[in-house]
Parts: structure tokens; sequence; C-alpha cells
């Protein structure tokens, strides 16, 4: 795996799941991480995991860890972030917008219908998770339009792309917001492609996050499941790799790449 010794990343909602493993991921390449999300040490969620603890464990692997209480729901703190971020670094080379506001396992893929579902979940996963993608982006991206480069990376889901068959259990407005993300990074990196900063859609396969395991009677046989650091690991390589930008407005599978960089989870932890 190549080195990402002097990258300054931001990678949103880390205080667990996926994004937990992103940031564990960057830091054993050497990056420095700001590690952004709600829970905090002094204030934690039901589930596992801070944005203080994996900012612990990115710098004990190797980074440099940086825990940044942000709630992506509040415009005002995302601008923060990023004055604090141009105060201390000058400068973000890699986003990861991974912030989401997922409900219950059990809800979000319970196989509950649209007319079924209460009305608030459009919301909650609208706006963290696409709308809030958005949002950080457009503070980030004069900072990098300024040094003429720059990568953004959106983690994203299979149902980008394909959508939901008859036998899908996942609720409407998850899948209807993957899909608005799916144009998002795909649109955004036509209006960048000019300014040097790629956009880039990432899939991850089915992970288990800390809340898939608390309620893992919802999905059966796990066996198969991929560990959060493996998505981690596979970014960080892809990242170090010769030139990352220059696929650009692509959704790539993190399967595949994990195949294309030789990475496997036998020991993913």
């Amino acid at each position: 795996m190549g080195s990402l010794s002097g990258t300054v990343a931001v990678v949103t909602g880390a205080s667990r799941g996926i994004g937990k493993g992103i940031a564990l991921g960057l830091g054993e390449a050497g990056a420095t991480v700001y590690v952004t999300g709600r829970s905090t040490d002094t204030s934690p969620a039901s589930l596992p995991g801070t944005i203080d603890e994996t900012a612990a464990d990115v710098t004990r692997r190797g980074g440099t860890g940086i825990a940044v209480r942000c709630d992506h729901r509040v415009d005002g703190e995302v601008v923060a972030l990023f004055d604090r971020i141009r105060e201390e670094q000058g400068r973000v080379d890699v986003l990861v917008n991974n912030a989401f506001a997922s409900p219950e396992q059990r809800v979000q893929w319970g196989g509950q219908r649209f007319w079924e579902i209460r009305e608030s979940l459009w919301d909650e996963l609208i706006n963290v998770g696409l709308r809030s993608h958005f949002i950080v982006s457009r503070c980030v991206v004069p900072m990098m339009i300024e040094r003429g480069r720059g990568l953004i990376l959106n983690v994203s889901s299979r149902y980008a792309l394909g959508g939901k068959t008859g036998e899908s259990p996942v609720v409407l407005p998850y899948s209807v917001g993957k899909a608005g993300l799916h144009r998002l990074s795909s649109d955004m990196a036509v209006e960048l492609h000019d300014y040097g900063v790629a956009v880039i859609e990432i899939l991850p396969p089915a992970t288990t996050t800390e809340g898939v395991l608390a309620q893992a009677d919802t999905f059966g046989d796990l066996s198969a499941w991929k560990p959060p650091l493996f998505t981690g690991r596979v970014v960080a390589a892809f990242l170090a790799s010769e030139d990352p930008a220059s696929r650009s407005g692509e959704p790539l599978l993190i399967t595949d790449l994990a195949d294309e960089f030789a990475i496997d989870d036998a020991a993913n932890s």
C-alpha cells in the first residue's frame, strides 16, 4: 500500500461504521484525518463508537486523527468546521462524504412500503446523506479550486445504480437518496472537471457495521459480509495509487478496487 503521508483528509460521519473504517484506513497510510460526527466521549450515542475514539485510533495506526464534533444537519457547524481546517491546515486534499442519518436497521431494511413508513423518515434520510453532502462539498470546493486539485469521495450504495426490485427490503427514501447521490456525484464531476477537482462515487459491499451487528437477526447470515476496515484499506490504496483523479465521475465498486489492488479482508481488525 502506498503512503498518504502529508495528505489532509476529512471523513464525515466517522464515529462508527464505514466512515470509521475509511478514517482508520487513511490513518494506517499516514494521513491527517479530521473525523466528524455527533457522538463524542462526553455525549455518546446508543451504538458503540465516538469521534474521539476514531481519531485516537487513527493516530495509533500511524496517522494524525483530529476529532471535530459536527452536526451535519446544521449548516453553520459545517461552515465552522471548514473555517477551522482552513486555519489549521490551509487545505483539504480528500473529502469523504459519508455522514448518514440511519434509522434502526430493522426499520431501514424492514420492507415497509412508502405509504407505510413515517413521513419524517424521508427528511432524515435525504437531509443527512444527500443534502449534507451537497453542503459539505460547497464548503470544501473553494479550497480545492484555489490549489487546482482535490478529490471528493461520496459513499454510495448498490441501490444508487439499480434501484429497488420487488423483493428489496430497504425503504424507498434510502434508495431515492442514494440515486440522488449518484447524480450529484456525476454532475459535480462535470462541473469541477476544468478546475482539477475529481468527484468519485464509491459503493461498499455489505458491511458489518455496529448497527448491523446490533440487529443481526434482521439480516440472517453475515458470514460473507465485510468489516468496515476492508473498505477503508481499499480506499487508502486507491487514493495512494498513481492517478485516482482520472476516475472522476465514475461509480466504483469497492470489491472491484480490492481485486485491482489485491486486498482481502483476512486481517481487517
